[in-house]
């Protein structure tokens, strides 16, 4: 009976200790790298100082797909241009029922363009919504000068490092972005756990349920939920630079008035640096 009652007190005991050093390693693994750290290497993984800040001008396809009712897809061109905070991204396809989107911040304001005459795609609405995402220059990731990761201090934003998570399969590092001021908008960063190449980022804003008024208590109501994902990938050279050929957005919405779940495509071939861009080009009309 006291050699069983042993033998289970060391089987607790290992237990216990593989649990312990199980948690030490996690916790270590969480803590071992500083986000100073982090954030040098990756400006490191996109290439010299110099170049980082250079003006873009990057062309390629854009397919859109819409999940939801009424289904379907096209196929299509797009353009993506940055010059210091101003950017701009602009995808045209061949369909009445959604011929364009327009993303534009000419340094002080941000506009999408109306996709046919008087409505903005479920895309523009969001963004322009939610206007801090396309001002703080985080659209677009590391294919844009504007990038607010290149220079924080002017940003005055703040990352907070919070660990390693498993997305796809793949491991990354979990960064939060925390822009100054009040926004309504959870603002994640991944990064590749090795590289640091920036490949993901995560944008979540839940509008709480109207208080409704006595009269509108049989009408339901429900908070709104609103998603988008920003996805980078295929990183090759262009210049000095290493950059994503594939830049993927999607976007899901659940609110009382329905769901929408959408994605676009960017495969980017061409790319142009340090050409003069005009300013206007960055000024989107509503025309």
């Amino acid at each position: 009976m006291k050699a069983t009652s042993l033998c289970s007190a060391i089987v607790v005991v290992a237990c216990t200790s593989v649990f312990l050093s199980s948690a030490r390693s996690s916790s270590s693994a969480t803590d071992k790298i500083k986000v100073e750290d982090l954030l040098t290497r990756h400006l490191q993984s996109i290439g010299p100082e110099k170049s980082r800040r250079s003006s873009r001008i990057i062309s390629g396809t854009s397919q859109v797909i819409f999940r939801t009712t009424p289904s379907g897809q096209a196929i299509g061109k797009a353009v993506m241009a940055s010059d210091g905070s101003k950017t701009l991204i602009g995808m045209s396809f061949p369909s009445p029922i959604y011929p364009r989107e327009q993303l534009g911040f000419d340094g002080n304001a941000f506009m999408a363009a109306f996709a046919t005459p008087g409505n903005r795609s479920a895309l523009g609405s969001f963004l322009m919504a939610n206007e801090m995402i396309s001002k703080q220059g985080l659209m677009g990731g590391t294919l844009s000068s504007a990038w607010p990761l290149l220079d924080m201090s002017a940003r005055k934003a703040e990352l907070e490092y919070v660990g390693t998570k498993k997305i796809d399969g793949r491991m990354l590092h979990e960064v939060k972005y925390l822009p100054r001021g009040t926004t309504d908008v959870k603002v994640t960063l991944y990064f590749a756990e090795n590289t640091f190449e920036h490949v993901r980022t995560e944008y979540d804003r839940v509008i709480p349920a109207p208080m409704g008024k006595v009269e509108y208590a049989n009408v339901q109501e429900r908070e709104g939920r609103y998603k988008m994902v920003e996805e980078f990938s295929l990183f090759k050279s262009e210049g000095d630079l290493n950059l994503p050929h594939i830049y993927t957005i999607k976007l899901s919405v659940d609110t009382v008035n329905g769901t929408f779940l959408a994605d676009w495509t960017i495969k980017l071939t061409n790319f142009e640096f340090n050409q003069k861009i005009d300013p206007a080009a960055f000024r989107i009309t509503l025309d």
